[in-house]
């Protein structure tokens, strides 16, 4: 199959495009590097450097069967600051997307959605069922282009599959996470492991889990690559199907922290800080109908193995900037 990947020279679109490259696919990565990164891009794989508004019509219009669409702004706390960046770069990008495919005949997509267009839900884990309400601008970009791939589906025939997940962590040999401005726990945790921080920062130890700190989700970034290559396999024309995907049970911020030491060997000092607003106590979401539809069998569920993974690239990555004892 000839697949798109759009913002594929990021952590999560070069990892699946390297799983896609790996099963054979003939893969082209369309990314404008504002967060990205061209060595990310796998080996066999062809890549336009460009916006999709500028480049998607013409890219599709030689011979792609499918796409898979990462471009996205992601930040939550930059999506409340700028909200107008969100629905531009996010809502506005994929509807000009849809337009692309609609008018190149491309009648297959897999949507890299998000979980938190749940918000703070009423029971965990979170099924597909629950109500989508937001919290955020990021999220509420994200319901909104589930909504336009289900409008989508219904008038132009195509077949869209959206993926919902929370944290996603881990590496696929050298792809990994490196972000310029960092936000996630486990490369948060590991940067002071690096001694490019000083220490990590609980946020509230007074919530209602078994070790007062908060309990997310965690999925392996290589078993999420592949619940996409699932995904693409059950792109229906005229239909949007919705998977949430997640380990089902979730760890708490002490337990990564603890994990990152006995990985990294290292004291990896934590600090006690108030709650965040508006951060709940528990968000897990449910995988159980990605296992009974797409097949979806997660290998590396265990935090031990994703946090190696991790550790493994950091130091990879970082191994001309550290001392030896971070090594």
């Amino acid at each position: 199959m000839r697949v798109l990947v759009t913002g594929g020279a990021g952590y999560i679109g070069s990892v699946v495009a390297s799983r896609l490259v790996e099963s054979g696919h003939d893969v082209v990565v369309l990314d404008n590097l504002s967060t990205g990164h061209r060595d990310a891009v796998p080996e066999g794989a062809a890549f336009v450097e460009g916006d999709v508004r500028e480049h998607a019509a013409a890219i599709l219009s030689h011979g792609i069967d499918a796409v898979l669409h990462f471009a996205a702004r992601s930040i939550v706390p930059e999506s409340v600051a700028h909200p107008e960046l969100y629905w531009e770069g996010n809502v506005g990008v994929s509807l000009a997307l849809l337009e692309a495919m609609r008018a190149t005949g491309v009648r297959a997509i897999v949507f890299s959605s998000t979980a938190a267009v749940y918000g703070e839900p009423e029971s965990v884990p979170i099924p597909e069922e629950a109500p989508v309400r937001p919290t955020n601008p990021y999220g509420a970009t994200k319901a909104a282009i589930d909504a336009a791939l289900s409008e989508h589906a219904r008038m132009h025939g195509i077949g869209a599959v959206s993926l919902r997940y929370f944290n996603v962590a881990g590496a696929h040999g050298r792809f990994g996470e490196r972000h310029a401005t960092e936000t996630h726990l486990i490369p948060i945790v590991l940067q002071v492991a690096l001694g490019l921080r000083e220490s990590v920062s609980l946020y509230g130890e007074d919530y209602a889990t078994e070790d007062g700190t908060c309990v997310r989700d965690y999925i392996h970034v290589t078993d999420l690559a592949d619940a996409h290559l699932l995904a693409l396999g059950r792109c229906v024309p005229g239909t949007h199907q919705i998977y949430n995907l997640g380990n089902g049970t979730g760890f708490s911020v002490r337990q990564v922290v603890e994990v990152c030491r006995e990985v990294t060997g290292h004291p990896i000092p934590a600090v006690t800080a108030a709650r965040r607003p508006g951060d709940p106590a528990v968000l897990v979401a449910s995988g159980s109908r990605a296992r009974e539809v797409l097949g979806w069998r997660p290998r590396y569920p265990r935090l031990e193995q994703i946090v190696s993974d991790a550790w493994a690239f950091h130091t990879t990555a970082m191994a001309g900037n550290l001392p030896e004892d971070r090594l």
